[in-house]
């Protein structure tokens, strides 16, 4: 097997060639033979910042028309393998990142919410939005596109292209629209099987469609850096290095892991062992142990789960330049 690291050394390499040739073409006249409905006068970042990603325009499927499987019935994850567990008015899924790595965006309806439920993969980054925007039921799909190494998604509605990271539309008719998110945990199997006995899991649809189990990225998490990114990097805590994000805000995953939890205000995080990470081993199911994290406001019985994201640190100072991470 190819060690980690080396592969890690072809993927800096590629992306070099990638990237100097995504810069080139980092026009809206490259684009409009494949985007002929969006409106590239509208925009909010600078062109130059958006790069390709390799795949085109929905080379990389959304799921649309998701099938679920009862817990009950499934017996292939491995309990500490992770999952986007999201229970919304009693309805509890789990989307498991086996299969999110594969398609990034499920376009799903929730506890009657129309939602989409997007893992980007270069950024660890596990997201859920409300698609509904101005009364209208948005649908996702993927670009190919990445700006700062983060997933760009478009509606297939507008065609406007949005960033994953913050939810937010940065070319189109719907440029400055904010998705709403929605408070989800990426957990183990084992720990929303526990919290959701009677909940569904998302399966595939045509189980030879794509290598689900294994990581595409292998070696990602100890890389030295990032994919596909030219921004400039954190100071004080390597740019690999998991953070917990809230309301633009981040602590360092190993501050969290040392302290168990951590409180401020209302507000508490808390760390658990039991989760492997989906990048780091060629197969999911091996991969090192990272933890659950679990952050909500309130206390005792009246705690509820917000919104928050467990990603990396050069994605946190990509999108929060002047944010803090607290380290110690």
């Amino acid at each position: 097997m190819t060690h980690p690291h080396r592969l890690a050394a072809a993927a800096l390499t590629l992306a070099a060639v990638l990237l100097t040739t995504a810069v080139a073409q980092a026009q809206p006249q490259a684009w409009l033979r494949e985007w002929p409905d969006t409106d590239f006068s509208r925009t909010s970042v600078e062109f130059a910042e958006i790069l390709s990603g390799g795949p085109p325009k929905d080379g990389i499927p959304s799921i649309d028309n998701p099938r679920f499987r009862p817990v009950a019935e499934i017996e292939d994850l491995d309990a500490q393998e992770p999952v986007i567990g999201l229970i919304i008015d009693g309805d509890a899924r789990a989307y498991p990142l086996r299969i999110l790595t594969w398609h990034e965006i499920v376009n799903d309806v929730v506890g009657g919410v129309p939602v989409a439920v997007t893992y980007c993969p270069l950024c660890n980054a596990a997201i859920v939005f409300e698609r509904t925007v101005d009364g209208r039921v948005l649908e996702f799909g993927t670009t190919g596109k990445l700006r700062h190494s983060d997933l760009i998604m478009y509606d297939r509605e507008t065609e406007s292209w949005w960033q994953q990271f913050t939810g937010e539309a940065i070319v189109g008719d719907l440029t400055g629209t904010s998705l709403t998110m929605m408070p989800a945990r990426l957990e183990s199997w084992e720990r929303f099987k526990a919290r959701a006995p009677e909940g569904q899991v998302l399966v595939p649809r045509i189980e030879r469609f794509r290598d689900y189990g294994v990581n595409p990225y292998a070696g990602y998490d100890t890389a030295r850096a990032p994919f596909l990114y030219r921004g400039p990097m954190p100071e004080g805590i390597e740019p690999m290095i998991r953070v917990v994000v809230v309301d633009g805000e981040a602590w360092s995953l190993p501050l969290l892991r040392e302290q168990g939890t951590i409180r401020q205000g209302d507000l508490s995080l808390s760390w658990a062992a039991g989760q492997r990470s989906a990048l780091d081993t060629r197969m999911i199911a091996e991969g090192r142990d990272v933890g659950n994290v679990v952050v909500q406001r309130g206390n005792g019985d009246a705690a509820e789960d917000v919104v928050h994201d467990v990603t990396f640190a050069f994605v946190f100072h990509a999108f929060h330049p002047e944010g803090t991470i607290h380290t110690r």
